[in-house]
């Protein structure tokens, strides 16, 4: 079975999931932070929207730089809920199309994450999918399932019932 094949159920799977949970985000409280330390609401989510799109650019270049020399760090920039939704939308369209297109060499060739004049690591293209995409747009997710609860949004099922979800088709 090609590795597209096994990999894109749990991609769709985890992009569904984190969209019910993105739906959810109150636009009344999209500059509510949990503490001084932590993003908004609103740039959490961004962040979120924006992590699918990692998936092409994982399989359609060798490497990537988080802080390249010559030219400043992309910015999370939040403008609404509907256009943060939007924006999940695409980059979740076009990482299933990269998934969906890549070949198994594609999937097991070497992938480079720098930091500047660091690399942060190098590993196949798979296991950068799954850590430096999926399991980052996991983790996240998580911590906005704890900034809903903490706003006081019910929680979608997710892997199974939630507290809120007693009942629901899961």
């Amino acid at each position: 079975m090609p590795i597209a094949d096994m990999l894109l159920p749990e991609f769709d799977h985890e992009t569904a999931v984190t969209r019910l949970l993105l739906e959810r985000a109150p636009e009344s409280r999209l500059l509510w932070t949990p503490h001084q330390k932590s993003w908004t609401l609103g740039d959490l989510c961004v962040h979120l929207a924006n992590l699918p799109s990692w998936a092409a650019l994982v399989l359609q270049h060798v490497s990537f730089d988080m802080n390249p020399p010559d030219g400043p760090r992309p910015k999370r920039q939040f403008e609404s809920q509907p256009e943060t939704l939007r924006l999940f939308d695409r980059h979740v369209a076009e990482a299933r199309q990269a998934i969906a297109g890549a070949s198994d060499p594609e999937f097991l060739a070497r992938w480079t994450l720098r930091d500047a004049d660091r690399t942060v690591f190098t590993m196949p293209r798979i296991s950068a999918l799954r850590s430096f995409v999926l399991s980052h747009m996991i983790h996240h997710r998580g911590q906005l399932s704890v900034y809903l609860r903490l706003c006081d949004v019910p929680l979608p099922p997710m892997y199974g019932p939630t507290a809120d979800s007693a009942g629901q088709d899961v």
